[in-house]
């Protein structure tokens, strides 16, 4: 765990001013999937209880005109909605904010706000450093679910393009229309390349759209590599739950000391002239998994399939 990073004379050379050039090349902060995607809820405390209905009623036909009508029932179960925090302070000497001709904060705001989107789809989707008070995460769960699909190397019958149905009917198999993907971005040329057995591009299967359902890449260098590992996630994102306890929140400090993990002195930022910028969020995840007619099993129920690498 590191507690002793800071952003350098040299880390910040390229904002200093220079005769070569002012400009900065910066990344482009993407939104986090999972915040974009599934549907969003706010909080008030730290844990919000979502009902969720587990049982279906039952209806029957009366046997003649005097027959007696049976009975019938519902259920609900109860899931939770566990805010927890993501945040990361980011120190800067004061002599190096004086040395620059640009909004230093302006410019690392947007990528602390980046990265804590990729923390928050990391644990959502793969389980990366997941709070072990959220459910267990998407890609692990269709696992455990047997939503899986792994893609065939051959290229007649319009290859990626079958796999992806293939993909999508598991979801539809337990009950649920797909109505979104994301995908890792090679899946870009893979669907570019699908062909039928005449050579010609299906229309059905694009970049961007998979059977008439948006693809988005938005979880660069997220994605695993290698044999079995996780192209692309389809299912029913609106079965997904983010909530927000605390939106971005920033702070500049001044008068405070850094320690790490053991107690050790990192940084005492007024004696060492130095700032820092603290950014935190807090939220939560979940997924829903209502039950329906077509698989009234919990175990085997899951709104979300994978397409694995073969």
């Amino acid at each position: 765990m590191p507690f002793d990073n800071v952003i350098s004379r040299t880390d910040a050379g390229a904002l200093i001013p220079e005769e070569a050039s002012n400009d900065i090349l910066k990344l482009i902060p993407k939104e986090s999937a999972a915040l974009t995607l599934f549907r969003r809820m706010t909080m008030s405390r730290k844990q919000k209880r979502l009902p969720v209905l587990s049982a279906l009623p039952t209806a029957y036909f009366v046997d003649g005109d005097t027959g007696l009508k049976q009975t019938t029932e519902a259920a609900w179960s109860n899931k939770y909605l566990d805010a927890e925090e993501i945040a990361c302070i980011c120190p800067i000497p004061e002599a190096v904010l004086e040395d620059t001709d640009y909004d230093v904060w302006g410019e690392i705001t947007p990528l602390i706000a980046e990265a804590i989107g990729r923390t928050f789809d990391a644990a959502a989707f793969f389980g990366t450093n997941k709070p072990a008070t959220w459910p267990t995460a998407i890609v692990p769960a269709a696992a455990a679910a047997s939503n899986t699909e792994t893609r065939n190397t051959t290229a007649a019958n319009g290859g990626v393009a079958q796999d992806i149905s293939d993909t999508f009917a598991l979801v539809e198999t337990d009950g649920y229309d797909v109505n979104g993907a994301v995908a890792a971005r090679k899946m870009r040329g893979l669907t570019r390349s699908a062909r039928n057995g005449d050579g010609d591009i299906l229309p059905e299967v694009t970049a961007d759209s998979w059977y008439g359902t948006p693809v988005q890449y938005p979880m660069r260098g997220l994605f695993p590599t290698g044999s079995g590992s996780v192209e692309a996630i389809v299912g029913d994102f609106a079965e997904g739950i983010c909530a927000i306890r605390q939106d971005l929140a920033y702070k500049v400090l001044d008068q405070a000391a850094l320690f790490d993990d053991e107690g050790n002195l990192i940084y005492n930022l007024p004696q060492q002239d130095m700032v820092a910028l603290r950014v935190t969020f807090r939220g939560a995840f979940q997924v829903a998994n209502i039950i329906n007619h077509d698989n009234t099993n919990d175990a085997t129920r899951y709104p979300f399939a994978t397409l694995l690498q073969s």
